[in-house]
């Protein structure tokens, strides 16, 4: 559903990504980890389509990002880190409106997507609240909330239970579960219970490059008994 093929990206002497490759099908829910300034960001920017690559591919279902990055735009639900959205609309407002970008032009076609959007975040109750008012963790299921709109079957969520209480983490993380029975999912987390509670395999990026792509038991086991950010620390150790 993603495949990744030796993307680079570079800012002025920093080379921030550097020969990325790896697959995504359906069915998966790719934990992704790294040091702050590892790349993850920048690797998922290019698979959306936000930035492009200096060299190499990524392509969503088929579709190469630089050659239509539209037709994967339909195919992807992209959250990015914190969240952005219009604080002065209404949730409902906001849902509406990107169900309106997505092509729901038709009334009963846009409140059906923005229900179904709403009842599976557990918006409901805050519908009618403008977002700017809204406490960090609602404003995460905002964001959420408009990935999900238009049903796409590969999703990218950077950091999708930021600000969460433990029972909305959980009811997020059940969510991605359910979901990724039919959808390709990339998950980016800090998080690395998160990553053992729910994903099927793990990357980690470190100086651009893919240091770890394996399951969560094998990522456990390399070093049996130690704390798993302990693991990640041994394996990212030295980067800036």
């Amino acid at each position: 559903m993603i495949e990744v093929k030796d993307l680079v990206k570079t800012y002025g002497p920093k080379r921030a990504v550097d020969g990325v490759s790896f697959t995504v099908k359906r069915g998966d829910i790719l934990g992704f980890l790294g040091p702050n300034g590892a790349g993850k960001s920048t690797t998922m920017k290019m698979i959306t389509g936000f930035l492009r690559p200096d060299s190499g591919t990524a392509t969503v279902d088929g579709v190469d990002v630089t050659v239509d990055p539209v037709a994967v735009k339909r195919k992807l639900g992209y959250l990015p880190e914190s969240a952005p959205a219009y604080g002065e609309m209404t949730v409902g407002e906001f849902l509406g409106f990107i169900a309106e970008v997505r092509g729901y032009r038709a009334k009963d076609a846009k409140s059906a997507q923005v229900g179904r959007a709403l009842a599976l975040t557990h918006l409901e109750p805050v519908r009618h609240q403008t977002i700017e008012t809204l406490s960090k963790g609602y404003k995460q299921r905002v964001g959420l909330a408009q990935a999900l709109l238009h049903d796409p079957p590969a999703l990218i969520l950077d950091e999708p239970t930021d600000g969460l209480d433990p029972n909305q983490k959980n009811e997020v993380r059940e969510l991605i579960k359910q979901m990724a029975t039919e959808k390709a999912v990339i998950l980016s987390t800090h998080i690395l219970e998160e990553v053992e509670a729910i994903c099927t395999r793990v990357i980690i990026i470190t100086q651009g490059k893919v240091v770890v792509d394996e399951t969560p038991a094998r990522f456990r086991a390399r070093q049996p008994g130690a704390r798993l950010d302990e693991i990640f620390r041994s394996l990212t150790r030295g980067d800036q």
